[in-house]
């Protein structure tokens, strides 16, 4: 029976586990994108820090990819 319910299930174990390792890529880009905000009367210059706007956006589209890939990625037999 166990694997009659295997066989029902689109995503095998190995495709979930990717999707929530991409999940996790997801969230520290975001997490990188975090920070100071500029407040009235004052200026934050770390919002434009390159991790905030080169790196962190690079990280969020690669945890997107590999979300992708996991959900497409077929194992092999």
């Amino acid at each position: 029976m166990n694997q009659e319910n295997n066989s029902n299930l689109r995503l095998g174990k190995k495709n979930l586990w990717l999707i929530g390792i991409g999940v996790c890529i997801i969230v520290i880009g975001f997490a990188l994108m975090m920070g100071p905000s500029s407040q009235e009367g004052t200026f934050e210059e770390s919002i434009f820090s390159v991790r905030r706007i080169n790196v962190a956006p690079v990280i969020v589209f690669l945890g997107y990819i590999s979300v992708i890939f996991s959900i497409l990625y077929k194992p092999k037999k």
